[in-house]
């Protein structure tokens, strides 16, 4: 699973940085599943969400800082962002996903990256860090209740509309993106 650690090499190459501190650095994720899909990951070798305690809450509030900061510098708006972390990592090394809500991208193909962001195997920021201030870790969840969220139907996250397939999905979401598009524009 050499792909698995493609953020570390990622996070070597300043050239793809767009903003650092001290601590940790955002670059665009690759394989962006929206128009504007950030990675927050800190230097700090961090496996995973699994391996934070108490003590990485001024990490994370400084990676928090930067996913705010990058929504900024791409002049966008935070209510149209979800910030947080996979509950089901496929990735080595923390990460911290600042992804917009329109999930209009080639890369988002199948229902498996859909649902990652869309039920409860996406992580909210804030709920990441009340666990670990109530609990001092993150609770994984049970493989029973991971099969059943990536089994989740294709809900749209602006409306009711549910998808066939990922196509049908993926033209619906397209369509709100433009209409939203022409009222902003």
């Amino acid at each position: 699973m050499a792909w698995a650690n493609g953020l570390v090499n990622t996070l070597k190459d300043p050239s793809t940085h767009i903003i650092s501190s001290s601590t940790a650095v955002v670059i665009r994720d690759k394989y962006a599943k929206s128009k504007h899909h950030y990675l927050v990951m800190p230097f700090d070798d961090i496996p995973s969400i699994f391996n934070l305690t108490r003590h990485h809450l001024p990490l994370l509030q400084e990676m928090y800082l930067l996913a705010l900061n990058v929504i900024e510098v791409k002049g966008q708006q935070t209510d149209n962002f979800l910030i947080g972390f996979h509950n089901q990592p496929s990735m080595q090394r923390l990460h911290l996903h600042v992804i917009s809500k329109d999930f209009v991208s080639d890369c988002l193909k199948t229902k498996k990256h859909w649902n990652s962001f869309n039920t409860a195997l996406f992580l909210n920021y804030e709920d990441l860090i009340a666990q670990l201030e109530h609990n001092d870790k993150v609770k994984r969840l049970d493989n029973d209740i991971i099969k059943e969220l990536s089994n989740t139907d294709l809900k749209c996250n602006q409306c009711s509309y549910i998808g066939k397939n990922m196509p049908n999905l993926k033209q619906h979401l397209l369509e709100h993106y433009e209409k939203h598009t022409k009222v902003d524009g």
